[in-house]
């Protein structure tokens, strides 16, 4: 049975000239990008080659980049550097929203014990941050504001330009999680206006285990981890060349191939939620705002007119050989309601019924009719038990 993968906001595949470009550096150039001797400048070069090319793809200088190892480390990097910098007696107060990931609503929690006032402000039905509820917190002089770019479960964009300047305006700094839009849409931390910005490789064909931390320059920020000077001092350790260079060489591609794959991706996107909704039966779109990624389509079965269990529909997907996900990968273990769409509304049991078809690179608009056939049969058949 041929396999449909349909989770590629969880993580993608590492594209085999990405492969390619990393293979040299854990054999043949292997020095430590720390050493001073010939082996460890050639491993510094493409540290530092690598760290340009990612900077040019998001408008960005390199020296601004730290490089991680991933997301969750990144948003971690960024609340915490930020909070450790402030100066006592200073501003306080983080703000973020009801439909972030845990890797931030965790840390803003944890410093929620630390003297900083935790404000979580509500969304709206498409899982953007509701622009009233921020305008009121930002007058209490909070030190950070942290929105996701684009949201991993429902593919809800924030519009972080026109969202910069009122943050900025109430003289707080602006970080964002932009894990799941490089490479799908443009990201420019200047058009966009923050200060911080989270990116990982693995979900745009790089290596899992590394990510960057974008801070602006004259950004305040403390580094998260102590030891030596490595990353300008900023993250010690040594540097994972070859996994950099395979960010860069996932970005390089991504880049180049973005607007064809934008609308591919969009066109199944857009496919498989008609199909559905004429198919399979009553379903709700999350997200269904025309500012979303081109990559992700969250549907529920609506409790109140065709209830279902949400896992056992995932289970038997995957056993008819699609791969899909109840939301987060990150949180698919667990028994409880996508946090993100009970934000958005939907009731618990709805919310728990929901599947969340993420396309990649591998897809093709073939694709969409077995999916569909597949999931009409799986409804059908739990329908009647």
């Amino acid at each position: 049975m041929d396999r449909i993968y349909l989770d590629s906001a969880a993580t993608t595949p590492v594209d085999p000239r990405v492969l390619e470009s990393m293979e040299p550096y854990f054999t043949g150039i292997f020095g430590n990008a720390s050493s001073v001797h010939a082996a460890g400048r050639e491993a510094k070069a493409a540290l530092e080659a690598a760290r340009a090319t990612i900077a040019r793809s998001i408008g960005a200088q390199p020296a601004e980049l730290v490089f991680t190892s991933g997301g969750t480390e990144s948003d971690n990097a960024a609340i915490a550097g930020v909070v450790h910098a402030a100066p006592a007696g200073g501003r306080r107060g983080i703000v973020t929203a009801a439909a972030e990931h845990h890797a931030v609503l965790s840390p803003c929690e944890e410093y929620g014990q630390f003297g900083h006032p935790v404000s979580v402000l509500p969304v709206d039905r498409h899982g953007v941050v509701e622009r009233e509820s921020l305008h009121s917190v930002l007058k209490e002089s909070p030190l950070l504001v942290s929105l996701m770019y684009g949201n991993n479960e429902v593919g809800a964009i924030t519009p972080l330009g026109d969202i910069a300047a009122q943050v900025h305006a109430a003289g707080a700094l602006l970080h964002s999680d932009a894990v799941q839009c490089l490479g799908k849409i443009p990201v420019d931390v200047n058009d966009l206006g923050v200060d911080l910005l989270s990116l990982t490789a693995h979900k745009l064909y790089g290596p899992k285990g590394i990510g960057v931390l974008y801070i602006r320059n004259g950004t305040p920020w403390s580094p998260l981890l102590y030891g030596g000077g490595q990353e300008r001092g900023r993250r010690p350790g040594t540097e994972n060349v070859a996994l950099a260079v395979g960010f860069a060489k996932a970005v390089e591609l991504a880049a180049g191939a973005m607007p064809e794959e934008r609308m591919r991706l969009s066109s199944m996107r857009d496919q498989l939620e008609k199909k559905i909704r004429e198919n399979v039966g009553p379903v709700l779109v999350n997200s269904g705002s025309p500012e979303r990624l081109p990559n992700i389509l969250n549907v529920s079965f609506d409790s109140a007119q065709m209830p279902m269990q949400g896992e056992m529909l995932i289970v038997n997907l995957d056993l008819a050989g699609i791969s899909a996900s109840s939301g987060s990968a990150c949180t698919s273990g667990s028994v409880q309601p996508s946090h993100v769409l009970t934000a958005m509304g939907r009731d618990t049991a709805t919310a728990a019924a929901s599947v969340r078809f993420s396309f990649g690179r591998m897809n093709r608009p073939e694709d969409v009719e077995r999916v569909v056939s597949v999931l009409k049969d799986i409804v059908a058949r739990m329908k009647n038990h």
